[in-house]
């Protein structure tokens, strides 16, 4: 496979109208020129979701993340801000933490060079005779690190405008529901054998649920239902109204910031490049991936309940009956994505007509062709 040619079969692809519009070619999945494509144009410029400020509760709480071959430290510091800096030591250059957890601070593991949580260098053994060394001349450089709506972002781009700016029309969107007040429960991370467009794809259409998810949530799902507007240019999203199979989908009685169709809403929302959001009256549920190579995906995935909920006597019964479910829901999606994945191998996989269910696919498809080959979308529907 030639360099050009994923970019070629995505122009193409992304040029076609949404009533003739088919999937995006298979080369754009399997290709590790397109890859490193993405990884420069996209993963290495945009905000990056790393999980909910609430997981970070104390000084010294730490998440790790990768982003675009940049270890990352995310943490909370003596003056309780969240901060995020390059996890690779200024010495040999070992990563320095690994996961999360708590530390007062952050040593390497390789010689025990040891930063505060504010990223200056306080301890370096066995460093006084060397001629020239200066330890408060070291120190870990910051990552931009933003918190909106509850989630924390990273982004390795000095000028990009911040994530509140980005997302406002989202924000305005969900407003209702005051995501930000919502409480993790949860929090993992997971690597499964399919490409990360596969598992973005899979999230933002409804169209699978009831083949798909058939022993789950298949069945409470009406395609005729469901609601899927032209995208924005940050984001993409459907709408779903109906009786939830879990108590938690709905509003809560002591509920009383949704009104009407709104208390049995849910929101999917998939914020680009990879954030990909469940939000209901009393639940939501999330994913943030970041490509392992062509035919992996690393995943943090999270959720929790809305204060009303978490309120409740049966919080922890609420807790559990969603993990359960989500756990059983990834489950089905795993299979699913990495049966695509191997598909997409083949030398006779071709890429077939959308569902007008799957508007969103489209949306997603352009967005990738703007940022990897310079298409230029269009948001003139989305206006009307």
């Amino acid at each position: 496979m030639s360099p050009a040619q994923p970019i070629d079969e995505l122009l193409a692809a992304a040029s076609r109208p949404l009533e003739n519009a088919r999937a995006m070619p298979p080369s754009v999945y399997t290709s590790t020129d397109f890859l490193q494509r993405e990884l420069e144009a996209i993963f290495s410029k945009e905000w990056v979701c790393v999980g909910r400020a609430s997981s970070l509760p104390n000084v010294g709480d730490y998440m790790t993340y990768d982003l675009a071959g940049q270890p990352v430290v995310v943490l909370r510091d003596k003056d309780q801000q969240i901060r995020a800096f390059s996890n690779v030591c200024l010495h040999r250059m070992s990563t320095i933490v690994e996961g999360s957890g708590n530390k007062r601070v952050l040593v390497c593991p390789y010689h025990a060079w040891t930063y505060g949580l504010d990223g200056q260098l306080r301890g370096a053994p066995f460093m006084t005779e060397t001629t020239g060394f200066c330890k408060e001349s070291y120190r870990l450089p910051q990552i931009r690190c933003e918190e909106w709506l509850g989630w924390i972002y990273i982004t390795l781009d000095e000028s990009r405008p911040s994530v509140a700016q980005e997302l406002r029309e989202v924000e305005e969107m969900i407003a209702q529901y005051e995501v930000q007040n919502y409480v993790e429960c949860f929090r993992e991370t997971h690597v499964w054998d399919t490409n990360w467009k596969v598992l973005a794809e899979n999230f933002m259409e409804s169209y699978h649920l009831p083949v798909c998810h058939a022993a789950t949530v298949g069945g409470h799902s009406k395609l005729e239902e469901m609601d899927c507007p032209p995208g924005l240019r940050n984001f993409n999203y459907h709408w779903i109204t109906k009786e939830a199979s879990l108590a938690i989908g709905n509003a809560h009685p002591d509920n009383t910031r949704l009104e009407g169709r709104w208390r049995k809403t849910t929101a999917l929302l998939t914020l680009y490049p990879s954030h990909l959001i469940t939000l209901t009256p009393g639940y939501f549920w999330y994913l943030s991936l970041h490509p392992k190579g062509t035919g992996q995906v690393a995943m943090v995935f999270g959720g929790g309940l809305s204060p009303e909920f978490m309120g409740d006597t049966r919080a922890e019964e609420y807790v559990s009956s969603l993990k359960t479910l989500l756990d059983e829901v990834n489950l089905e999606d795993r299979g699913c994505t990495e049966k695509v994945f191997r598909g997409l191998n083949a030398d006779a996989a071709q890429p077939g007509h959308l569902s007008y269910l799957e508007r969103p696919i489209y949306d997603f498809m352009q967005y990738i062709a703007e940022r990897t080959a310079g298409f230029e979308r269009s948001f003139a529907l989305a206006a009307e």
